[in-house]
Parts: structure tokens; C-alpha cells; sequence
């Protein structure tokens, strides 16, 4: 069962914990002037939900990004100057 995609998604302004609510189920960051929210985004509607929020809260959205979808790595994909074992 395929679960969401995780997005990095920042905003310009530090947004102080108030609108963490807002946000609910994503993590918050603020650093250098801008907030990041990282989280489990189940599909394209919640996706467009939370761009919504952040319209209709007047925050200027300067990205958004789907994280790479972590993958079972094997020894080869861990060190490819290994030697393989026999």
C-alpha cells in the first residue's frame, strides 16, 4: 500500500507557533526569514488544501518539493568501491 509523498514546502516569514494548527500533521521550522514545513502529503487535494491555507493567509509560498521516496539500498548502492563478496 502506497502511503503519501513527503514535501518540503517554505514560505517567506518566520510563522511563530500559533500557526502550527494551521499546518496540523506537518513539521514547522523557521530559520533566515523563512518557514518550512516538511510532512506526509496523502494526495494532490490535501496538497492544494494547504496551498490554499497559505493563500488565504497571505504568505508569500517561494517553493514547494516532493522529497525523493527513500528506497531499500544494497551493498553495492552503499559503498560502490567495495569489493562484492564471494
Amino acid at each position: 500500500m502506497r502511503k503519501g509523498t513527503i514535501y518540503r514546502i517554505v514560505v517567506r516569514s518566520e510563522l511563530t507557533d500559533r500557526y502550527a494548527s494551521a499546518f496540523e500533521g506537518m513539521d514547522m521550522e523557521t530559520q533566515e526569514g523563512q518557514t518550512i514545513l516538511i510532512g506526509e502529503v496523502k494526495d494532490q487535494p490535501h496538497l492544494f488544501g494547504i496551498l490554499n491555507r497559505i493563500n488565504g493567509l497571505g504568505l508569500e509560498l517561494l517553493s514547494v518539493q516532493a522529497m525523493p521516496e527513500a528506497r531499500p539500498s544494497t551493498e553495492r548502492e552503499r559503498d560502490p568501491n567495495q569489493e562484492p563478496v564471494a
